[in-house]
């Protein structure tokens, strides 16, 4: 609900709401609660309402660094493969997010953009170190989500999957790499208009 921003930033958080909405006693939402404060992406103050935290670039940019890192050492990993058994998969990845993104479905193309991320580390023999960049990446990924409905912003994160996924399969993993490290940039890259015409949702 935050990184989707259902609840947005600023947004006060109602724990017994929570606890209705998702049929559960206080101590699992006081956890949940807990573990997203040490993610940054709420404010939990004694004596005082609860909020989803405002989005911090400079979190957002070492969250960029993070994630550049280890997805530039997984698609190397993945191109000097000599059998790519993977392609089918995410070639039908990107094949649905095409549909997704014609539909105008932004929840389920925002789904599989993380999907086809997440298992290019997977495939690299690191899961848990994508779930480790994954808690950090709270942040930024509010920064795509504000950006994902802006015209053509789909096509254009299918066209970079689709680069990176043909720099892999042709084993050339200076290019993949050089893929993944524009494709991640960009998630930045409009930062300033994107506080300028949303300034309450920013540090």
């Amino acid at each position: 609900m935050i990184v989707t921003l259902a609840l947005p930033p600023g947004a006060a958080i109602n724990r017994s709401e929570l606890q209705a909405s998702f049929g559960l006693s206080s101590t699992p939402v006081r956890d949940a609660l807990t573990r997203l404060g040490e993610e940054g992406l709420v404010d939990i103050k004694a004596q005082s309402a609860t909020r989803v935290s405002l989005i911090d670039v400079a979190a957002a940019r070492q969250a960029q660094f993070l994630r550049r890192a280890v997805e530039q050492e997984a698609v190397r990993l993945l191109a000097a493969l000599p059998d790519k058994e993977f392609e089918p998969e995410l070639r039908s990845l990107l094949d649905a997010q095409t549909l997704r993104a014609a539909a105008g479905d932004i929840d389920g193309f925002d789904t599989l953009d993380r999907t086809f991320h997440r298992r290019l580390v997977e495939l690299a023999g690191a899961p848990d170190l994508f779930s480790l960049v994954r808690a950090r990446c709270g942040h930024i990924d509010r920064i795509r989500r504000l950006h994902l409905p802006v015209r053509g912003k789909a096509e254009e994160v299918v066209r970079d999957h689709a680069r990176i996924l043909k720099a892999i399969v042709a084993g050339n993993a200076e290019k993949a790499q050089a893929r993944v490290r524009d494709h991640l940039a960009r998630s930045l890259a409009y930062v300033e208009t994107l506080r300028a015409a949303h300034p309450d949702f920013f540090r």
